[in-house]
């Protein structure tokens, strides 16, 4: 199948957006323009993949989201994000929370003197809840996260990478979101324990039914459990269209993917390549 060009209508999912970001445009230190137009759409119960390289825009796009950009000196000169309908790109982070939409940050973030049973208890903060509902939350997380009730009363910066970044993701969990957004996953990971998160990342799609936006940079493994991508470059949408047929895309393995038709391509042949890639951004 043939992919359409980012700006093709008929490229978009097929179900009501339950997340839209809307031609937005952003900038830092009212000087440098990062995003130029990002326009995309997160079905409900889906998953959807932000892929491009490093600097492409992909953690930008998702503080936009979050609206975390204010602490860094960004601001959303163009365009709105709107989540169940309603414009949310005017909130503050914990209203969002409230409304069901979280991130997990790129880098994980977890508080290294805190047990993690206490990182994930800071993660219910913005929930009225009973102690009882706190532990029903808490064993929902362990449930997924065996390796989290292993290690509860460890100190999470004397756990390894994987293990903080389950930890950051069940924090995100206690919030009972309805909506995460995960920023590089798989980043600093070893990749069986990358495996591991994606598929409980998966499980926790299908059988809890919360949507995720996954800005990731492997693109193999972000496509294999996705259900829709979008390609970032230089801040813009480049290519979009349903996981399966990005895998199956000529440019997209070429790009990103390091492999063509005619089989792995050679640091040698990567000139060329840059070259012609320059139709996209």
């Amino acid at each position: 199948m043939t992919m359409t060009p980012a700006s093709t209508a008929a490229a978009a999912p097929v179900a009501a957006p339950y997340l839209s970001v809307n031609n937005v445009e952003v900038i830092y230190d009212h000087v440098i323009l990062v995003l130029k137009g990002v326009s995309l759409q997160v079905p409900q119960g889906k998953i959807v993949a932000l892929l491009g390289a490093n600097g492409a825009g992909k953690s930008t796009t998702l503080k936009t989201i979050s609206t975390l950009l204010r602490g860094e000196r960004g601001d959303v000169t163009k365009g709105e994000v709107q989540f169940k309908g309603e414009r949310i790109d005017q909130l503050t982070p914990n209203e969002l929370v409230k409304r069901g939409l979280s991130q997990v940050m790129e880098g994980r973030h977890c508080f290294g003197h805190l047990t993690i049973e206490e990182n994930l208890l800071t993660g219910a903060y913005t929930r009225s809840a009973s102690r009882g509902e706190l532990k029903e939350s808490l064993e929902k997380v362990y449930h997924y996260f065996p390796r989290l009730k292993e290690r509860r009363q460890s100190q999470a910066g004397y756990t390894s990478g994987g293990e903080q970044q389950m930890c950051a993701i069940g924090r995100a969990l206690m919030a009972r979101p309805s909506m995460i957004l995960l920023d590089e996953p798989s980043m600093g990971i070893a990749p069986q324990i990358v495996e591991e998160i994606f598929g409980i990342v998966k499980d926790l799609n299908s059988k809890e039914n919360v949507s995720f936006l996954l800005a990731e940079q492997n693109t193999s493994i972000a496509l294999r459990y996705a259900d829709f991508g979008y390609i970032l470059e230089n801040g813009r949408v480049v290519m979009e269209g349903a996981a399966a047929d990005l895998s199956c895309n000529e440019d997209v393995k070429e790009f990103y993917l390091g492999v063509s038709g005619a089989g792995r391509k050679s640091f040698r042949d990567m000139k060329f390549y840059r070259r012609r890639k320059r139709w996209l951004a």
